[in-house]
């Protein structure tokens, strides 16, 4: 058993003579085995992996194919030209889109498995989903909402096959306003699945991807039209856009990481990203004038206290900030523009970032600050998210003529929970996920330890200098291991400053560090600066 790792409930506290005791309940794995580190994560945060049998016996009852019956009714969109657009390795699509022309407008399609058709309310499937509230996504393993019978089977909206879902056809004109929708049940049949680099070849004309996509590539060029019309008027009502490149884990078959880089949105991930925050404004807003119980996503007014701070701190780089009665995000936004390219950017984009409160799901709708949106709500994602699943049963009620009186109480007494479970559980996945990648990274850095990097100074403390890497790592410079003079830490400009040598570190400031150290159990990176006497400037 030495060097296993354990799930252990606690039989007794202990006393002042008396460690505590408890009783193993599940063995995870040894330490050195290939995916424990991650289910330990998972363990952590009480992430349900298995699914009860009862809930495994539902998911399979449901068909594999659509039948005739479960069409009719629906609006045949079978013969629309239509595709999916997600990552490689993505095994659950629930949106497909489609673009025509009509007239001098867009006739914008997006379409959305129909999962409720699968999942009946208050059925044990149901409950195991909103127990869960949203599938987790790790560096190895997806821990998914639904049985994989479903959300890679009859839910997934597979190239080929009769998928049942809820569309939203919206007429956009030139200048990117919705003047007419439709949210409509329908039946469709994908003609291709496509990948985001896939997609990203065509638009940059690679004459490969030009050749096997022919038939799509009309379209594909319409929809980058389209959603580049999108993207210009969202920015015009001051629509923040945080472009912090992700990070992309590769492992080996044993789980370790064996590169890591940033993971940058490409024009494809934005046409996806720009289609999917339109339908979700467009059904926010007819619910909203519906005047019927519905689940929005809002996110709130940032504190004025904190975007004070934030507006003192540009001060030291030549911005400012213009807040008078209240914040806007144009003005954040017109920041962002302002920093762009600079060495500060990252820095003042995470910094502006933490000013702002978290999104959550709300019965009232109260906007959406960050996308500088009136009326918001997750309506495309209802294999991975609870709340999109819940409004596709609100709509399906309301299109069906069902929403009568004790459907309203009925909304109106689960929603609230709903939410707050929705939110709850969507921060557990996003700590989870953010502890998997320390995790990794830390993991990756082990094996180069004595190694020198290039980096910029991302985050001064009083306790040190964090160095983040090209590759998105990021370390930590302990002032005790600023061996060169005694640093002193400016609160107000974010400085390090030398008491002897009035050597002075800043953020944005390019440095080559040494990987000192890399703690597997505490998830920490420690470097320290090559060449600390005169190497400010990140040369050897």
């Amino acid at each position: 058993m030495t060097g296993h790792k354990v799930v252990v409930e606690l039989t007794s506290y202990g006393g002042e003579h008396m460690k505590p005791e408890g009783k193993i309940i599940e063995i995870l794995g040894h330490v050195n085995d290939p995916g424990t580190d991650i289910l330990s994560i998972v363990k952590d945060f009480d992430i349900p992996t298995e699914f009860p049998e009862k809930v495994l016996n539902q998911a399979v009852r449901v068909g594999k194919e659509v039948s005739e019956a479960d069409m009719a009714g629906r609006m045949d969109l079978r013969d629309w030209q239509m595709v999916t657009i997600d990552g490689e390795d993505a095994k659950d699509l629930d949106d497909a889109v489609s673009v025509v022309m009509d007239g001098e407008n867009y006739r914008l399609g997006v379409h959305i498995a129909d999962v409720t058709n699968y999942v009946q309310e208050r059925s044990a499937l149901d409950w195991e989903a909103l127990k869960r509230g949203t599938s987790v996504y790790l560096a190895d393993r997806v821990i998914p909402m639904l049985p994989q019978t479903l959300s890679n089977g009859i839910c997934s909206l597979n190239a080929g096959e009769n998928r049942l879902t809820l569309s939203c056809i919206m007429t956009v004109t030139p200048e990117g306003e919705v003047v007419d929708h439709q949210i409509a049940e329908t039946v469709i049949c994908v003609d291709k699945r496509m990948s985001y680099n896939g997609v990203a070849k065509v638009l940059a004309g690679d004459a490969e991807a030009l050749e096997a996509d022919r038939e799509f590539v009309p379209m594909i060029l319409r929809m980058k039209e389209l959603s580049d019309i999108i993207r210009e008027r969202r920015a015009k009502r001051g629509s923040i856009d945080f472009d912090f490149p992700e990070t992309k884990i590769i492992l080996d078959e044993k789980g370790r990481p064996v590169e890591i880089k940033p993971y940058d949105r490409n024009d494809a991930t934005k046409i996806i990203e720009d289609f999917m925050l339109l339908a979700n404004e467009t059904v926010a807003e007819e619910f909203f004038w519906r005047e019927i119980p519905f689940l929005y996503r809002t996110h709130d007014v940032p504190d004025e206290e904190k975007i004070r701070k934030l507006g003192t701190f540009i001060n030291n780089f030549g911005y400012n900030l213009h807040v008078r009665n209240e914040v806007r995000p144009k003005e954040i936004q017109k920041l962002l523009c302002k920093v762009e390219g600079t060495p500060e950017e990252p820095l003042i984009s995470r910094l502006a970032l933490r000013s702002m409160k978290q999104a959550k799901y709300t019965t009232e709708n109260t906007g959406h600050f960050g996308l500088a949106a009136k009326y918001y709500t997750h309506f495309t994602s209802p294999i991975r998210r609870y709340p999109d699943l819940q409004i596709h049963r609100i709509i399906k009620d309301n299109l069906r003529g069902r929403m009568n009186e004790s459907k309203i109480e009925h909304y109106q007494s689960i929603l609230p929970e709903v939410a707050k479970r929705s939110s709850e559980m969507e921060r557990r996945a996003d700590e989870a996920e953010r502890e998997t990648i320390k995790l990794k990274k830390t993991e990756y850095m082990q094996a180069h330890i004595g190694e020198e990097f290039d980096g910029v100074i991302s985050g001064i403390t009083k306790w040190g200098m964090y160095v983040e890497l090209p590759n998105t790592i990021e370390g930590l410079v302990h002032v005790t291991n600023m061996t060169d003079d005694h640093y002193e830490y400016n609160e107000e400009r974010y400085e390090m400053i030398g008491m002897h040598t009035r050597k002075v570190y800043k953020l944005g400031e390019a440095l080559r560090v040494q990987v000192l150290d890399a703690d597997r159990l505490m998830r920490t990176i420690d470097f320290k600066i090559v060449n600390q006497g005169g190497a400010g400037d990140g040369e050897e």
